[in-house]
């Protein structure tokens, strides 16, 4: 793996850019595949079940993806300065700035499980729900809320070995968590008729054995970059760094979801089959996306390790590539399952609810339709990213959700008068005029000076 990663950076810097993207997106779409049919796996078998679970997990995921899009914004920072620090080759630096971003991820991560753990029933009661729903709501959060320093463990090593241009070895690492996860789902959830509860614990138990294997590779001294005590210590400078690049992502990220969240209860507005068939077609939407969010994670990798080499134009013609590319993958892709057959007979395998169907088939007509906006976004967004330029990154996060999504949706319920469709609408238009705003700030130059200071 050491000799991977030292081909994929040597691909990244002076190699063939076409080849270096795939190198590194094409385990990451894989990665990022498992990472989905963790929820997929969740949404089948619920779909089982009944509706209500489904829509128990379908409003509260947000909850737990507002505190871990929070933890995440450290290891994308690191991610970020790590690949600028190989670029420059400065290693024992990278080494450190790998374990401040450990220690630091590490304590957030289990103070804000048993926080979340202790306040759930506030929250979805704060949420609306009522009745069963509120009952499969608590028990799944209160459960699963503690998988955090588990999946944040990985996230970890994955943001050092991607920084590297090694995205192999944790793709190996979330496809057995999803095989434990598959096996566990139908066990614990229809077996022993532990529901939503079921699901919750299959998932912890899921990430919990990867996590223990990740633990143990980041602690492997033949790596060049691993965990030392030595390094743990805070180191001041180090950490302002981590702070000024990572605060924006962790902030823009997590009030992202935390709109997403309010989402939902825009949703519950039109009934719990309305807030089923917008989790199915956002899961969905998320299997679509695929190739725009590993193609821009590469984006960041190979921006970020040219940038801290001093190839600046290097760095872009990597990031116009990856655009292109992801933009004709989400293009096609979209053309083909915003089809009315192939949407309709997609949604039948997670639900055999005929008004889930009906809605759900409809939301993903239109969001697969116009999915490619999501790869100029995802591209631009990777390329600030990769600069150290979080700030945009966060304004535009906040932006897409708190001012487009709601204004837009505000306008589809009270002037279109256009019922739950409203939903489908203001998703979609929100993100094409985010990609905009995104390409007219990428037309400013202001990427090209790099925010992220390589230290000795």
């Amino acid at each position: 793996m050491k000799k991977l990663s030292r081909t994929n950076t040597e691909l990244i810097l002076r190699g063939n850019m076409v080849h270096a993207i795939l190198a590194i997106a094409v385990p990451v779409i894989l990665n990022s595949f498992l990472q989905t049919v963790y929820n997929l796996t969740d949404t089948y078998w619920l779909g089982k079940i009944g509706t209500e679970p489904l829509a128990a997990i379908n409003l509260v995921t947000p909850v737990q993806n507002i505190v871990l899009r929070f933890g995440l914004g450290a290891t994308v920072a690191g991610s970020v300065m790590i690949s600028q620090y190989v670029g420059a080759g400065k290693m024992t630096s990278a080494r450190r700035i790998a374990n401040q971003i450990f220690t630091v991820t590490m304590v957030f991560s289990v103070l804000c499980a048993v926080s979340l753990a202790l306040l759930t029933p506030a929250i979805v009661t704060w949420l609306g729900a009522e009745g069963v729903t509120w009952q499969h709501s608590v028990s799944y959060l209160r459960i699963v809320i503690l998988d955090m320093p588990f999946l944040l463990m990985v996230n970890i090593y994955q943001a050092v070995r991607q920084a590297q241009g090694d995205t192999a070895r944790p793709m190996l690492l979330n496809l057995l968590g999803i095989s434990v996860n598959m096996a566990l789902d139908p066990l614990l959830m229809i077996t022993f008729d532990m529901g939503a509860s079921g699901a919750a614990l299959s998932t912890v138990l899921a990430k919990a054995v990867p996590a223990v294997i990740a633990f143990r590779l980041l602690c492997n001294r033949r790596e060049t970059i691993h965990l030392t005590r030595s390094d743990m210590r805070p180191d001041i400078p180090l950490m302002k760094d981590v702070l000024r690049i990572g605060l924006p992502t962790a902030l823009g990220t997590s009030m992202f979801q935390l709109g997403f969240l309010l989402m939902y209860r825009n949703v519950l507005v039109y009934g719990v089959d309305a807030v089923a068939a917008y989790g199915i077609g956002n899961k969905i939407n998320s299997l679509i996306s695929l190739p725009s969010i590993s193609i821009g994670s590469a984006v960041s990798t190979i921006v970020g390790q040219n940038m801290g080499a001093n190839q600046p134009q290097r760095a872009h013609r990597g990031f116009l590539l990856s655009m292109l590319m992801a933009t004709g993958l989400l293009f096609t892709g979209g053309m083909i399952l915003s089809r009315p057959a192939l949407s309709t007979a997609i949604v039948r395998i997670f639900t055999t609810d005929a008004s889930v169907i009906a809605m759900a088939g409809d939301y993903l007509r239109i969001i697969a339709f116009w999915c490619w906006t999501n790869a100029v976004h995802d591209s631009i967004m990777n390329l600030f990213q990769g600069t150290g330029h979080t700030e945009v990154t966060m304004t535009l996060n906040i932006t897409r959700i708190w001012v487009l999504r709601f204004a837009t949706l505000w306008f589809f319920q009270h002037v279109m008068h256009m019922g739950v469709e409203s939903i489908w609408y203001s998703v979609v238009l929100s993100n094409g005029i985010a990609a905009i705003l995104l390409a007219i700030l990428y037309f400013t130059g202001i990427w090209k000076k790099s925010r992220i200071k390589v230290r000795a």
